[in-house]
C-alpha cells in the first residue's frame, strides 16, 4: 500500500509538471523550467519560523510548538526556545 506522503508527493510533481507546461506552451519559454528548483526557497521562512517558537527539552528532546507549555511533561524540566 502506497503511503499518504507518496500519493501528495506525486500528486504535487504531476501538478507542478503541468503548471510548467502550461506555462511553456503560454510564455513560448523554457526560462519556466529554470524557476521551478528556486519554489520550495519560497516556502522556507515559514518552517524557520515554526523551529525558532519550538520549545525543547534539554534532557529528553521533547519539543512543541504551544507557546501556553514551559514545562516537560516528561520530567518538568523548563523548555529552551529552538
Amino acid at each position: 500500500m502506497v503511503s499518504s506522503r507518496t500519493v501528495t508527493a506525486l500528486v504535487g510533481l504531476a501538478i507542478s509538471v503541468a503548471v510548467s507546461v502550461v506555462a511553456w506552451i503560454y510564455f513560448d519559454t523554457l526560462l519556466v523550467f529554470l524557476l521551478v528548483p528556486f519554489v520550495p526557497f519560497l516556502f522556507r521562512g515559514r518552517a524557520d519560523a515554526d523551529q525558532a517558537r519550538a520549545g525543547v527539552c534539554p534532557e529528553c528532546g521533547f519539543r512543541t510548538r504551544d507557546p501556553e507549555v514551559r514545562y516537560c511533561p516528561r520530567d518538568g524540566t523548563e523548555l529552551r526556545q529552538g
